[in-house]
């Protein structure tokens, strides 16, 4: 058999992922799914001239709940992780609540 035909095989396998490896994999999958809400909230409070400093805050303080959040999906910290999900959620909301 070809090398390019074993390459198939460990590309299948390549997705095998354990440990904090896989839970890395998974932070990132949520960060895209996180990121069109936020990315909408930013854009509408822009396009509504909502206060610059608080539209500033609110996206900083998600990009730093986002960081937390990954270092507690590696670091295996549940808890923590969701606390940090549900804090830039809240600065999601914030975002368009600003925008009213």
């Amino acid at each position: 058999m070809s090398f390019a035909l074993w390459m198939i095989l460990v590309a299948i396998l390549l997705p095998t992922l354990t440990g904090w490896r896989k839970r890395a994999d998974w932070a990132q999958r949520n960060h895209f799914e996180a990121l069109a809400p936020f990315a909408a909230a930013v854009l509408v409070a822009t396009i509504t001239h909502a206060n610059p400093a608080t539209v500033n805050a609110l996206a900083g303080a998600w990009v730093l709940c986002r960081v937390g959040y990954t270092a507690c999906y590696i670091g295996d910290r549940p808890t923590l992780r969701s606390l940090a999900w549900s804090v830039g959620f809240f600065c999601v909301i914030g975002l368009f609540v600003v925008s009213a």
